[in-house]
């Protein structure tokens, strides 16, 4: 048996069908796609279809950080590193249910916007005083477990973290984060098991930055898991990367190109400060580009030269990393605002014959995302996975859009909730009507879980 729908509207990667016909099997990926009605019964969905589009960088336990963090120190300059003091803060009273609940409130969210699967980059692994629990897997178990009841696709990134700073042992406010390398992989053992038995779910390794892995133990990791994502930050921040130079003789991504090679496995996350010549490295090595506009923006970090590296046929995909703000269309609306901002001209991504930044936009994003996640994802086609985003007609942003201009309508001037109607991951609905199923009691948690942290109402 199969399930079949008419879509009013539906993008496929050849363009827009009107209306648009998709057949989806009980595994939960697409069986036909295309403009070929299908026999009856048919569901109708009177909308706009596009496929769901992965996030592929997030921190989960930071969306219980919202407001708390935001607060300025008089007199202070702000930055990453300031930031992250308070971060560690949270981290270090976070309980295994905290994280659960925060992670279950904030792949919801993700869903409500329009991701579809998420990368997420986890680094809270050990009790609050650093030392493993009885089951050293927990803390990733309640992120499979947050991701399995908001019903979004998970690539779950294990962070491998050994040192405070290059050649420097870790610092006191960072001992939820360390492993060896053997005890580390024994844990990406673990959540490769995981993976096999759940459906959306897929494993890699995350070395957390050439500020806390070193040489020899990246090359360790490296060989131990030789087939899958390889996630790592680089060059947030400028500082990073002068601090990079002067220990190991080169900027980030160049140090990584000689010392350990990239390839298409690897997603650099955020990459803003890198010369002409790496950008051209990454692109040759075929390698993702994680950008998180919002949090970037948020901590002040820079931009990364998008418009270069995406004319020059470089891959990238978006992520919602510190979670302060859940917004699809937000990400890449700043993603192209910006590289605007930093030319003055408005057709900064566009090739000479595209007419709509926002499927330029979307189509990107889907493309990097689901390289950077290793799902079958991406695209409204056969043997892909049915990951569908229904956007309301009705909706203000929408009213009076044709499928030509609604990708344009919603990327740019949805600021309003509600675009999104409808959600399906794997072949099963996750929102109907803007609505989860299981909403009130994953709000419910997350606020419990902030009454705790922060004591407020």
């Amino acid at each position: 048996m199969t399930d079949r729908y008419r879509a009013a509207h539906l993008l496929l990667p050849s363009g827009w069908a009107s209306p648009g016909f998709i057949e989806v099997g009980r595994d939960g990926l697409i069986v036909s796609a295309g403009a070929e009605p299908l026999p009856e019964p048919v569901s109708r969905l009177d909308g706009f279809v596009v496929s769901g589009v992965p996030n592929l960088h997030s921190h989960a336990h930071q969306r219980g950080l919202v407001g708390w963090v935001d607060r300025l120190a008089p007199g202070s300059r702000e930055t990453l590193w300031t930031w992250r003091r308070r971060m560690y803060d949270h981290v270090l009273a976070l309980s295994p249910e905290n994280l659960e609940a925060q992670a279950a409130q904030a792949y919801v969210e993700m869903l409500k916007t329009g991701f579809t699967a998420v990368g997420e980059f986890h680094y809270v692994h050990h009790d609050p005083g650093g030392r493993p629990y009885a089951n050293p897997a927990e803390m990733s178990e309640r992120i499979v477990s947050a991701a399995r009841r908001a019903g979004i696709g998970l690539t779950l990134l294990p962070a491998f973290y050994a040192h405070g700073g290059i050649g420097r042992p870790p610092e006191p406010d960072q001992r939820r984060f360390v492993h060896g390398v053997d005890a580390y992989l024994e844990l990406v053992d673990a959540v490769v098991r995981i993976a096999r038995e759940e459906p959306c779910v897929e494993a890699g390794i995350a070395p957390h930055s050439l500020r806390a892995v070193d040489a020899a133990e990246l090359r360790a990791l490296l060989d131990a898991v030789p087939d899958r994502p390889v996630h790592i930050h680089v060059s947030e921040r400028v500082e990073e990367v002068e601090d990079v130079r002067g220990a190991l003789g080169a900027a980030p991504v160049r140090w990584l190109l000689d010392a350990v090679g990239l390839g298409p496995r690897w997603t650099l996350v955020h990459a803003t400060h890198t010369d002409d010549g790496e950008r051209a490295a990454m692109i040759g090595a075929g390698v993702v580009a994680g950008l998180c506009p919002l949090t970037e923006a948020d901590l002040g970090d820079g931009l990364f030269a998008l418009s270069e590296y995406a004319r020059s046929g470089g891959v990238w995909g978006v992520g919602s990393d510190s979670n302060h703000l859940i917004d699809l269309p937000g990400e890449l609306r700043l993603a192209e605002y910006g590289q605007r901002l930093r030319h003055r001209r408005r057709d900064v991504l566009v090739g000479p014959d595209d007419t709509s930044a926002a499927r330029v936009l979307l189509e990107s994003a889907l493309a990097g995302g689901a390289q950077a996640l290793a799902q079958p994802v991406g695209a409204i086609a056969p043997g892909f996975r049915a990951d569908l985003v229904e956007l309301d007609p009705a909706h203000p942003a929408l009213a009076g859009q044709a499928a030509e201009t609604a990708l344009d309508a919603w990327i740019f001037s949805s600021a309003l909730p509600g675009v999104v109607r409808n959600v399906m991951v794997g072949g099963r609905w996750v929102i109907r009507d803007g609505r989860h199923e299981d909403e009130e009691q994953i709000l419910d948690a997350f606020r419990a879980t902030m009454r705790e942290r922060h004591g407020a109402a």
